[in-house]
């Protein structure tokens, strides 16, 4: 018998017969009795395999390094959803055999499903799913990894009421297909699931609008489950921009991989950049009815959602209708850096509010609110210190200030001017292109996708800096913007259905530097996976003032 020695990371080394899976190597290991006890209070979901996320029924040929994923890992959670999203995928298609299921954006923590023919999922379907996915669960079925050739799989989800899936489909040419497997049910191998039903105790599912909402459990807290809190302004916008998807005639990857084939994707961009622009316009125009009370548009946003653009493109429409947009940027208003708060870790906290003088930001408002005349301020990262610009300003009539920066939403930013005079802009990329029917873009990856392209455009970042920061930005997004992302006044969808095919061909050079023993290679090898099933699209047909610009480059906006 062929043996191979692996190396359990901060466990032991063993040796193995070849095709073994994870799940037995580990169970080999003697681990088996420790999941439950002082180790680790949580069964392993996946593995690393030389930094690589597997599934554990998947064999293993050779020596390697392997460690486990626990469903109290960020990776581990993942692998979670996107296991419980199969297990509801595979309800639907044994219990509402004629309608078709379709995965929408993540609201609160969950994802929002509902069936494409509008209809609204009935009390007695919800009771039926459910009762059906736990029953799933409670057979411990294993979920098994299984390989096709291309032609057995195209003619299986031509005619399994998939639509987007077989449009993936279409566009794939590998001679064997990988799919995720359950008793009868099948479905393309998108990212590793876990090895049995069993293991997926832990769920809710909700009406929610037309659809239905299928909750997780807390990451850090896996067997529990934390209240709903609905956030409205994200469904809205989700709901805006499917419609948009409809009239762009494009709602996956899929889809967009064919209208780039037929050589229409140069009128899909004018499209896709119309009806954003569109949307700009309506959002000056409500600004517009309101100018007899706000002074002052707070624009925030998470990282790399396209906040600076989106503010130079909203006061191009205000200018269009005779308004004189003044910009102020936040970043002048830090304190100096000595006196910069500290993070848990003894590191000044950039990203917190305090690390901002407020006082001194509230004053200059009012003061020009009153008509003074104020001196803006210039901070200077060089030495730390924030000094006068030698700039000075006043609002005359029909002059309005922007204001743009992560803390814009944040009633505590500006206190002392009345919500009468604000007018405050959530600004997002939540894009409802979805990789097929049950499988769909994580937002993060779409952000994260833009941050690395301009981390290396503008900021000397290669990949793997900006892999290993991404964590740090995503803490502050989660402290200090998305709790206050329900408090917005209007939410602006900065997604363009067409910029993953051109954010692929910045990107896919920039993955291949993280090599296997990098600690980010996990991270590259999941996007590599991800914008592989994507056709590449010419940069040469972005518009020269279009978000993507921010990102790609040759903007006409100054930065």
């Amino acid at each position: 018998m062929n043996t191979m020695t692996l190396t359990i990371d901060g466990y032991k080394e063993i040796s193995v017969p070849v095709g073994s899976s994870a799940e037995e190597i580990f169970a080999q290991a003697g681990m088996e009795r420790e999941w439950g006890t002082c180790e680790h209070p949580f069964p392993p979901l996946a593995a690393l395999v030389n930094n690589e996320l597997t599934s554990l029924s998947a064999p293993i040929d050779a020596d390697c390094r392997i460690a486990p994923i626990y469903p109290d890992s960020p990776m581990g959670a993942e692998v979670y959803r996107h296991s419980l999203c199969f297990l509801l995928a595979m309800a639907a298609k044994n219990i509402a055999p004629k309608r078709r299921l379709i995965v929408s954006m993540a609201i609160g923590n969950g994802y929002y499903h509902y069936f494409d023919d509008e209809e609204p999922v009935s009390p007695s379907l919800l009771e039926s799913l459910c009762l059906y996915m736990r029953e799933i669960v409670a057979q411990n079925l294993p979920i098994r990894i299984v390989l096709q050739s291309w032609n057995v799989v195209f003619e299986y989800f031509k005619h399994s009421n998939q639509a987007e899936t077989f449009a993936l489909m279409e566009y794939m040419n590998d001679p064997f297909i990988m799919l995720n497997e359950c008793q009868d049910y099948r479905d393309l191998h998108i990212s590793p699931l876990v090895p049995r039903t069993g293991l997926l105790s832990v769920w809710e599912l909700i009406p929610y609008r037309r659809g239905i909402l299928l909750r997780f459990p807390h990451t850090k807290k896996p067997y529990e489950m934390d209240p709903f809190v609905d956030i409205p302004v994200l469904y809205d916008i989700a709901e805006e921009y499917e419609q948009k998807a409809k009239v762009l005639n494009a709602g996956s990857i899929g889809a967009l991989n064919k209208i780039n084939q037929l050589g229409e994707i140069q009128d899909f961009v004018l499209m896709a950049e119309a009806l954003q622009n569109k949307k700009l316009a309506s959002i000056a125009d409500i600004i517009a009815e309101k100018s007899d009370k706000t002074r002052v548009i707070l624009i925030a946003g998470p990282s790399s959602s396209g906040k600076t653009t989106t503010a130079k493109k909203l006061s191009v429409q205000l200018r269009a209708l005779g308004f004189k947009p003044i910009h102020i940027e936040l970043d002048n208003y830090f304190v100096d850096r000595s006196q910069t708060p500290l993070d848990k870790d003894g590191k000044p906290d950039f990203e917190c509010l305090e690390a901002l003088d407020i006082e001194f930001l509230n004053r200059q408002l009012l003061d020009l609110f009153e008509g003074k005349e104020i001196e803006l301020p210039v901070f200077d990262f060089k030495s730390g210190i924030r000094k006068p610009s030698g700039t000075f300003i006043s609002i005359k009539e029909n002059e309005i200030l922007i204001l743009e920066g992560i803390h814009g939403l944040n009633e505590r930013l500006t206190p002392q001017i009345s919500a009468d005079n604000k007018l405050k802009i959530y600004v997002s990329a939540l894009t409802q292109l979805n990789v097929d029917d049950h499988n769909r873009v994580r937002t993060t990856d779409y952000r994260l996708l833009r941050r690395m392209v301009r981390d290396y455009n503008f900021r000397g970042h290669d990949a793997r800096q900006t892999l290993a920061m991404w964590s740090s930005v995503q803490r502050g997004e989660r402290l200090y913007i998305f709790p206050f992302q329900g408090d917005a006044d209007i939410a602006f969808n900065s997604a363009l259905d067409y910029e993953l095919g051109v954010l692929k061909v910045f990107v896919e050079p920039l993955l291949r530097t993280v090599k296997p023993h990098h600690v980010e290679y996990t991270d590259a090898r999941r996007i590599q996976a991800f914008i592989s099933r994507i056709s590449p699209i010419s940069p040469q047909y972005v518009p020269s003032d279009s978000i993507l610009r921010e990102f790609i480059g040759s903007s006409v906006f100054k930065y």
